[in-house]
């Protein structure tokens, strides 16, 4: 599974870039989706490389997004009771796990809003005009724990 964090706005981007951005659920800054890592998703990812941030997640670390930022429909909290009602998993750690294994997905829970609404980064990025391996913080993020713990 692989988190992928949008960290520049819309001002002159690229037509092909925003169509990208706007097939991985990306319309503003700072939403996070979880996508599969398939061969498809890289190649989106190389197109968006210059505006997101991307990086392999943990369990921990879904159950934190979704334990935080996770919203149903109508803007309600994502909880453990609904976790174990509607999928059968005793909380939201039990069904992070299953999910980064491959055994469930996130569509399994219903009415889960598809994005995760970020907060800004406490302390800031580095750049958004680098790409992560030349200071910055675009492209593949080898810490995007630490880049997500800094903004749930």
């Amino acid at each position: 599974m692989l988190a992928v964090v949008r960290l520049r706005g819309t001002i002159g981007v690229n037509r092909k870039i925003e169509d990208t951005l706007k097939m991985l659920r990306l319309h503003k800054k700072y939403h996070c989706v979880v996508i599969p890592d398939t061969p498809s998703y890289r190649g989106m990812l190389q197109v968006v490389k210059d505006y997101v941030a991307y990086g392999e997640i943990d369990a921990e670390t879904l159950a934190m997004l979704l334990r935080n930022r996770g919203r149903l429909k109508g803007d309600r909290k994502l909880t453990d009771e609904y976790v174990k009602e509607k999928t059968g998993y005793e909380s939201i750690e039990e069904f992070a796990k299953a999910v980064v294994e491959g055994k469930a997905s996130l569509k399994d829970l219903p009415d889960l809003k598809p994005v995760f609404r970020l907060h800004p980064p406490r302390g800031g990025l580095k750049s958004i005009k680098r790409p992560y391996g030349y200071g910055g913080d675009l492209g593949y993020h080898k810490e995007i724990k630490k880049l997500l713990y800094k903004m749930r």
